[in-house]
């Protein structure tokens, strides 16, 4: 059955069995994020979760993407943290969501999305790959029972002057056995799911990493039975979901914007960057997303920059955190067989559920099994397979794919890609300038042919090639395959005209139209 499009009612039935389990798996992995992020931004726990509950059943809707999921996003966070003590006030800062919703939503109607279409694909591959790594290193001290720095923290500097590799170090030093044997038990039990959902098909019904949540959960309080002092009690080491004592205490802990902000410079200074940053970290998640597509689906990008903005209208209008399309969710999704816009709905569901009926029941789970299942997620998604083809296609291609995984691994999500895009424009403009020009000779005449678009950066080999020919000779520049020629290369040739002259040389032009 197709799935190409947004699925009428039997198709959605149709995948059901593959989107329901993944909107589990999506779940599981995105609560603890959200937390994380709100925590990191300086917002009440609970705008995370109402950005993951907008983002599954808002976005989710208006996207066209069929496996994106939305959420509260860590290249936000020290954005958010900035204009909420720059504002002073929280349903100030609210105000601020609310626009830059709709400065995306503009940037969508505008066509912007289309700037995604120039970023390479070896350094999609390496931003993927690098997330990758970045994941099971920011893992490692939760799976050791370090839980200091929060969930959700993908930057390698972190506050306080450490970082990625010394928050490691920290958790080795610092290791609970408790947290160790959870973390250990679940990534076996996810590795032999996998391994038995691929000979099974009563082991692909169910996501792998529920069996993992409850297992973890289940070894927490067995050592609690058994008095060896193995228990994580502490709640940094637990899921910290809000626990609202009745329904009006929980509608309380939605917040409504000041709009009264609205002429305030800072907010709207707030909101730019704010649609600026999600926005391209929204189309590169998208680009990532359709590359992880097993159906291999082209997502339209105007069409979620416009559903980004209206899922940051929403959630700023009830009190959440500004959202974008996220890779880290994405990829649970796909990973745990996720095909329709479905998987990302249930779990904004299920979000919505679980702040509403059990929030108890899940801070009974350790951060230490979700960190299992992140490694395993984080495996996926920087194969040794993937270093080897990249490595087989050539330098032009592995280069910008290893600077932006180093790049990803070693900064943050943007600055990576921004740094790899740097190293790829370098070797996109090195393939440009050799072999451009094609120069044959009878004698004293000369033929130049470009092969190809003459532009700036054929201006070395042009320069080169003209100072070569000999004196009372003849040169004919044919332009004829080349169907742009830009200002640079003409006026290369007519300074060369002119000197042509002190050297006896004949210029003969064909087909050399400047370009309009």
């Amino acid at each position: 059955m197709s799935v190409e499009s947004r699925p009428a009612s039997d198709a959605v039935r149709a995948n059901l069995g593959h989107d329901g389990p993944a909107g589990v798996a999506v779940f599981l992995v995105a609560l603890p994020l959200c937390l994380g992020i709100a925590l990191a931004s300086g917002a009440p726990l609970f705008a995370g979760i109402i950005a993951g509950i907008v983002g599954g059943l808002v976005v989710s809707l208006l996207s066209g993407s069929q496996v994106s999921v939305s959420g509260p996003a860590a290249g936000l966070a020290i954005i958010a943290a900035g204009a909420i003590r720059d504002i002073g006030s929280y349903p100030g800062f609210l105000t601020a969501v609310v626009l830059s919703g709709l400065i995306q939503f503009a940037f969508g109607a505008v066509k912007l999305g289309a700037i995604a279409d120039y970023v390479p694909n070896s350094v999609i591959k390496g931003m993927l790959a690098g997330i990758g790594i970045v994941i099971i290193l920011k893992q490692i001290p939760h799976a050791l029972g370090r839980d200091q720095d929060y969930e959700g923290d993908f930057s390698f500097l972190e506050a306080g002057g450490s970082n990625t590799l010394s928050d490691i170090a920290d958790g080795i030093m610092s290791a609970s056995p408790g947290a160790i044997v959870i973390s250990l038990a679940s990534l076996a039990l996810l590795f032999a799911w996998d391994w038995m959902a691929s000979r099974q098909r009563l082991f692909r019904i169910l996501p792998g990493p529920l069996p993992a949540v409850l297992l973890g959960a289940g070894l927490n309080q067995l050592f609690a039975v058994t008095g060896n002092g193995w228990q994580l009690v502490d709640p940094e080491h637990l899921v910290n979901l809000p626990v609202a004592a009745n329904a009006g205490e929980f509608f309380r802990q939605f917040t409504l914007p000041d709009l009264t902000f609205v002429t305030n410079k800072t907010v709207w200074l707030a909101a730019g960057a704010i649609a600026l940053v999600g926005s391209i970290e929204s189309l590169l998640s998208l680009e990532a997303a359709d590359r992880l597509d097993p159906f291999k689906r082209i997502s339209p990008p105007n069409r979620e920059l416009c559903a980004q903005g209206v899922g940051n209208l929403v959630s700023g209008l009830i009190g959440g955190l500004p959202m974008t399309s996220v890779v880290v969710r994405t990829s649970a999704n796909v990973y745990a067989g996720g095909r329709t816009w479905m998987s990302s709905f249930l779990q904004g569901l299920l979000l919505l559920a679980a702040v509403m009926l059990i929030p108890g029941v899940l801070k009974l789970v350790p951060l230490a099994c979700l960190a299992g299942i992140l490694i395993v997620i984080g495996l996926k998604l920087t194969p040794l397979s993937l270093y080897r083809s990249m490595y087989g296609l050539g330098m032009d291609q592995f280069v910008p794919f290893i600077v932006t995984v180093v790049a990803v691994v070693f900064s943050d999500l943007l600055i990576g890609v921004l740094i790899g895009l740097a190293f790829g424009a370098f070797f996109v403009m090195r393939t440009n300038h050799h072999d451009a020009i094609t120069v044959v000779s009878d004698g004293k005449d000369y033929m130049m042919r470009f092969n190809k678009d003459a532009s700036f950066l054929n201006k070395s080999e042009l320069r080169s090639k003209l100072r070569r020919l000999p004196k009372h000779s003849h040169v004919i520049i044919d332009g004829t395959r080349a169907l742009y020629i830009d200002h640079d290369i003409m006026e290369v040739v007519e300074d060369f005209r002119k000197l042509a002259q002190l050297r006896d040389i004949h210029v003969e032009l064909r087909h050399w139209e400047i370009a309009p």
